[in-house]
């Protein structure tokens, strides 16, 4: 029996693919980007151009992660110079369109329906000192209904998040959450600061494919895995 076909728009380097293929769905890439890492059938061209291309039956189900940074916190940043398009409200509207099964990704505080929102405590993923606490919005339509999620269980260690591209990583002792960004290196005894390592970054993504900057744009395949399984139970 084959297994269905799901498209991965604005795939970048494929965690979110990863998730899908180990649910059980052959994967087709597409970002405007090369992405020499993505690890299934990949083609370069604008995913929303190729979304609204997009014939009834042609696939199973379509996955899109548009760019967050219009939506994310790090937009209000003081060094946050560059204004963002935001192709998550036209995306939205193309993928209704087509009558396909389809998941929306995105981070809080993007203009879409929370229908699942997961963090990585919720599959137990992070290092052995600290959780990773990386929060995602999907939203899902055209036919098929979402189940409960686990529960968020933030335990009393630090939190980690990967996210951003210019400055250390690093983990803040006294903080609730840690906050891994940028480039990894060493240690700091200042401020309880401790910088994480890109293996251990790799490890709490649950990710070991990726380059330092493919892995702050990614999601964990734990997320889609869990959302891909709920999906095949109504393809």
């Amino acid at each position: 029996m084959s297994r269905p076909r799901l498209l991965d728009l604005f795939c970048k380097a494929g965690g979110a693919a990863v998730g899908y293929s180990r649910a059980g769905f052959d994967v087709i890439g597409v970002d405007i980007q090369d992405q020499p890492h993505y690890p299934f059938p990949f083609y370069r061209g604008d995913a929303v151009k190729i979304a609204a291309a997009v014939k009834h039956g042609e696939f199973d189900a379509i996955h899109a992660s548009p760019p967050c940074q219009a939506f994310s916190a790090l937009r209000n940043m003081k060094n946050a110079k560059t204004t963002h398009l935001d192709l998550l409200t036209p995306i939205r509207t193309i993928l209704a369109a087509t009558k396909i099964p389809y998941v929306i990704e995105n981070v809080p505080g993007a203009p879409m329906r929370r229908d699942y929102v997961l963090c990585g405590t919720k599959f137990g993923l992070g290092t052995d000192d600290a959780q990773l606490r990386r929060h995602r919005w999907f939203e899902v339509g055209n036919g098929w209904p979402w189940s409960l999620v686990p529960p968020c269980d933030h335990d009393k260690r630090a939190g980690i998040e990967v996210y951003g591209h210019g400055t250390p990583g690093r983990v803040y002792r006294k903080a609730k959450t840690v906050c891994v960004n940028g480039k990894p290196g060493g240690t700091s005894s200042r401020d309880g600061i401790l910088f994480h390592s890109q293996n251990e970054r790799c490890v709490a993504m649950g990710i070991d494919w990726m380059n330092r900057d493919e892995l702050t744009q990614a999601i964990p395949p734990a997320y889609t895995e869990f959302i891909g399984r709920q999906l095949l139970r109504v393809l």
